[in-house]
């Protein structure tokens, strides 16, 4: 026993999928980082260039970049004068109003995007989207090292980075100052974490049992210092402080990372694994993540805790209470006003245009047109006698319809062969795409997939990892799975190429426009 023990490192590393590049490590470390970094470039400069195209705001811009920079000057959201679109599209934002706006998201993603107002200033739209265009960029570095951790594979991490960099919800999304890219990073970034508490953890079992005297194989040690476990569940309190919804992932990622626990403790050999894990590692992982991510949404609250006259600020000293008195007045004041965002959400049926029922996500049945503007000859750049500038949060065809036929694949190796990296891809789609069909009523668009996008992502690569064969395949069966692969990327970056135009506002015939207006529902 003890000799296996000693072992279990090994143990711990995965036979399916292990797909490592051969070399000295010096190359192996330039590749590990230069492909994922080449992806970023790219994903860079799709995302900066003509960044401020149109210099107006579009679509739900009109919320939260006004917002931002309310927060900006007042640390809460203040109203706005009925023409305050027309004087911020003309670099005069000041027209902000002295009374408290009614708000229903939480501050974080307006706070982020005040961050590029405060750098590049609030009168020109480069300065408006410059924080969605770097948390784009930087989250296609994020699904890069999420594709390491999971497939320890330098190729599939690049491919991971640069799928995401040239999907068109991404994109889109990346270069308009919504809140869900937001949402998105920190959703990720919370992953990542997860995935090096993972392994951190692992490693120390190990030790620990290494070590350790046979009777301590009963139930194994407590691991105390889990600082990932407790940036995981910082960052998922960033991600409900950005968008309620974020409140599944941590619901979905705190079950996720006490099963890795149990599963750890059972390939040690520990008797009671079951039972060591959910009192051990499970109460604990509530610990690290559930009130961290309470404090930390709180105090995403800051400017309006500081506030005078903040939406709902003085709502307890209005209404004083006998059963909850002791609660201090600002929390109760903040508590009223959830209770009632929330109603105002249970409530949002309303219909729009561009409404699409979360069925239809994954077919891309009806993306949402963020702008459209239909110049005639000699304007705007139209050299016919009619053309369409147009933004639209429609991702990558190709990509998204092999990545929802990968989802059966997925739950074939998670539920078929117990693979732990195709059901945590699994549970990152699930908490950001089921939870959606429990409001069957509500008002919701396509581009709340964007917080999913990564795990579709990562799905997809995973059935590229797949067809490539682990690395002791033969010659000509990897040979057969790196071409098979390389096409299909290939094809994927030509087809991004041709959707380019209505991703980012160029100027181009209408039948050019309706080429690309595949079903009847894109348009």
């Amino acid at each position: 026993m003890v000799q296996r023990i000693t072992t279990i490192p090994t143990a711990f590393t995965e036979a399916s999928l292990r797909l490592r590049l051969d070399g000295p490590p010096m190359a192996r470390g330039l590749l590990t980082w230069g492909l994922p970094v080449i992806a970023a470039i790219i994903g860079g400069l799709l995302r900066f260039i003509r960044l401020g195209e149109p210099d107006s705001l579009i679509f739900d811009e009109t919320y939260y970049v006004k917002d931002a920079y309310s927060l900006l000057i007042s640390g809460y959201e203040r109203e706005w004068p009925e023409n305050a679109n027309d004087s911020f599209n003309a670099g005069n934002p000041g027209v902000l109003g002295e009374g408290p706006e009614y708000v229903v998201h939480p501050p974080v993603g307006k706070w982020m995007i005040a961050f590029g107002m405060l750098l590049f200033g609030a009168d020109n739209s480069f300065g408006w989207r410059f924080s969605a265009a770097m948390v784009g960029t930087l989250s296609i570095l994020l699904i890069a090292f999420a594709a390491q951790k999971l497939f320890r594979s330098a190729a599939l991490a690049g491919v991971a980075a640069l799928l995401i960099a040239v999907d068109g919800q991404h994109l889109v999304q990346s270069r308009t100052s919504l809140l869900d890219i937001f949402l998105m990073f920190w959703v990720l970034a919370a992953f990542c974490a997860l995935l090096m508490d993972r392994q951190q953890s692992r490693r120390r079992l190990a030790s620990y049992l290494a070590s350790s005297a046979p009777r301590q194989l009963l139930y194994g040690p407590w691991i105390f210092w889990r600082p990932w476990r407790i940036a995981a569940g910082v960052c998922l309190g960033l991600a409900v402080g950005t968008k309620w919804s974020g409140l599944f992932y941590l619901a979905a990622f705190g079950v996720m990372t006490v099963l890795w626990d149990m599963n750890a403790r059972r390939i040690a050999g520990i008797r009671h694994w079951a039972a060591a894990a959910v009192m051990q590692d499970g109460l604990f992982a509530f610990v690290c993540m559930v009130p961290v991510a309470a404090v930390t949404y709180l105090s995403t609250w800051t400017g309006w805790f500081l506030s005078a006259d903040g939406y709902n600020r003085r709502w307890a000293q209005d209404n004083p209470s006998a059963v909850w008195g002791w609660v201090p007045d600002s929390l109760r004041s903040l508590a009223d006003y959830h209770r009632s965002a929330y109603t105002f959400h249970q409530g949002l049926s309303s219909e729009h245009s561009y409404e699409a029922s979360a069925w239809s996500w994954l077919l891309l049945g009806r993306p949402t047109s963020f702008y459209y503007e239909d110049p005639k000859l000699g304007e705007a750049g139209c050299q016919v006698e009619s053309c369409s500038v147009a933004i639209t949060s429609l991702g990558n065809p190709l990509i998204w319809w092999s990545a929802a036929l990968c989802l059966l694949v997925l739950l074939f190796y998670w539920i078929g062969r117990r693979d732990w990296r195709a059901g945590a891809i699994l549970a990152g789609v699930a908490a950001g795409y089921l939870p959606w069909f429990l409001y069957p009523e509500r008002t919701t668009f396509f581009f709340y997939s964007i917080v999913f996008l990564p795990f579709l992502i990562l799905g997809l690569t995973y059935c590229l990892g797949l067809l490539l064969g682990p690395t002791g395949a033969s010659v000509h069966r990897r040979n057969r799975g790196m071409l098979a692969t390389g096409l299909f990327v290939a094809l994927s970056v030509g087809v991004s190429a041709f959707f380019l135009p209505v991703w980012t506002a160029e100027t181009i015939p209408y039948e050019m426009w309706r080429l690309r207006m595949w079903m009847p529902s894109w348009i």
